[in-house]
């Protein structure tokens, strides 16, 4: 299993642009890629102009295989809507008692 969380940082007038891009994304990748086990898009409280991205794949192989999909390029096609580069963060299951919670990996 392969989690990434990502940190974005929105400019506010792309707002929009941006979410629509997200979720074609978060909801194409959960629903076309078996080795997509999970793609939230969380909304930081304190300041709306920052999102992060839960991601979890069955394996690297998948996660490269998500930068393959037409809805990563439509993702990819909007990251003029950023303000300032991404920061993802490679995260790794903690408890191998939790693998059946994410799925058959």
């Amino acid at each position: 299993m392969l989690a990434m969380w990502v940190k974005v940082r929105i400019k506010p007038d792309q707002r929009k642009r941006f979410l629509d891009a997200i979720e074609v994304d978060a909801v194409g990748s959960e629903r076309d890629e078996p080795g997509c086990l999970r793609f939230n898009v969380l909304q930081d409280e304190k300041d709306p102009n920052v999102y992060y991205f839960f991601e979890v794949y069955k394996d690297q192989a998948a996660l490269e295989a998500h930068r393959l999909m037409p809805h990563y390029a439509t993702w990819r096609a909007a990251a003029d809507t950023l303000d300032g580069p991404t920061e993802p963060t490679a995260l790794r299951d903690g408890l191998s008692a939790a693998r059946p919670y994410w799925g058959k990996v």
